[in-house]
């Protein structure tokens, strides 16, 4: 759907607005509701601070700002949110709008498939509103605004365990809505999982690399599937090995990386990225998975004899750190889970039907 990484990557670049984040930090911590934490936002401004981008939008309630917006379609007064690869994102009150900037379908990014995948899905993946041509003949879709994401949180400092299940429990319940559907996401992170507040719901977002069995067959058969997914650190070890027939254990891995990096304090990820712009960015990425849960061996990953590139012999071997070091102070239950998802035998992680989604049992953290 829509990201907010590159309105944030842009909004501390100055001194007034490291303020602004400060005070909105703050608001956030003290604040035990919405209502609280939009009221703290909107008293900063008051003060004369310069709120940045995203305090800015999450503490206005109905989405109007000082200047006059652009017209997208039927919808006027829409300011410019974020951008990414192939799309601009634009506000209009409650309304977000993914107008398509770059019209040519560069597989995995097909928007048209995204809109009819998520014509699919239902709540707590992120509802589509609808689409249409804007004025330029633009494809742009409508989604539900929504101020927060997970990443916005876990930059802010450490997740009290209570959001931590919260977020969770909607994320495993996305996830086994599109699973049982054949639906792979193939970019699960934490800018993917948008909020309506700091407490939720969370709804996760960001299908436009998704791959679905009879949507997607024409350009990526089951077991020839596009290896460039993924983002960063959150990317699955099959994928970085070359296997064509990864499935949904790659959306649960990156969720083991995910909830890792939530429960630790400071939030910070398991392993090791560098920018996709930057030579050796997955090569680092293998490096920084095998020293930190140790390389793997045919025992431990047997799945990966018959990978395009075994990952046996060509890389120095690696003990790995213990979990209970990687996940100090981290509860056991979460631990247990965190190790079970971040596993190299892409069958022995848990389906996204055994985690903890509205409507599975409960797992121990969940609870």
């Amino acid at each position: 759907m829509y990201s907010t990484e590159a309105l944030e990557a842009g909004s501390l670049s100055s001194n007034p607005y490291q303020n602004a984040f400060s005070l909105e930090n703050e608001a956030y911590k003290t604040s035990a509701s919405r209502d609280q934490y939009d009221a703290a936002c909107r008293n900063a401004a008051a003060r004369g601070a310069a709120p940045t981008a995203e305090a800015h939008e999450a503490s206005i309630n109905d989405g109007t700002q000082e200047s006059p917006g652009i017209t997208i379609g039927r919808y006027s007064n829409c300011h410019y949110f974020a951008s990414g690869v192939t799309a601009e994102v634009y506000r209009c009150k409650t309304v977000a709008l993914k107008v398509i900037t770059d019209g040519r379908n560069m597989e995995p990014h097909n928007p048209q498939r995204e809109a009819k995948i998520l014509g699919l899905l239902k709540k707590p993946c992120i509802p589509l509103l609808e689409t249409f041509r804007d004025q330029e003949q633009r494809f742009t879709l409508a989604f539900p605004f929504m101020p927060l994401s997970l990443e916005n949180l876990i930059r802010q400092g450490p997740l009290p365990k209570s959001r931590v299940r919260s977020h969770f429990r909607d994320l495993f319940g996305a996830l086994r809505d599109i699973h049982e559907k054949g639906i792979i996401h193939r970019d699960i992170k934490p800018s993917a999982l948008l909020l309506e507040s700091p407490d939720g719901p969370a709804y996760l977002s960001d299908f436009g690399t998704a791959w679905h069995p009879t949507l997607s067959i024409n350009t990526e058969p089951a077991h020839r599937k596009i290896l460039d997914i993924g983002t960063g650190p959150y990317r699955a070890p099959e994928v970085l090995f070359g296997n064509k027939s990864y499935g949904p254990p790659v959306d649960m891995w990156g969720a083991g990386v995910m909830l890792a990096e939530c429960c630790r304090d400071p939030p910070r990820p398991l392993f090791e990225s560098r920018p996709v712009s930057e030579d050796g960015n997955q090569l680092g990425l293998i490096l920084s998975i095998f020293k930190t849960i140790g390389s793997p061996t045919t025992e431990t990953w047997p799945e990966a004899l018959d990978f395009l590139t075994p990952p046996f012999e060509t890389y120095q071997s690696f003990q790995g750190e213990d979990w209970a070091n990687l996940l100090s102070g981290v509860d056991g239950p979460f631990q247990e889970l965190i190790m079970n998802l971040v596993t190299y035998e892409s069958s022995q992680r848990p389906s996204a039907a055994q985690g903890p989604g509205p409507a599975a049992k409960p797992t121990r953290p969940f609870e």
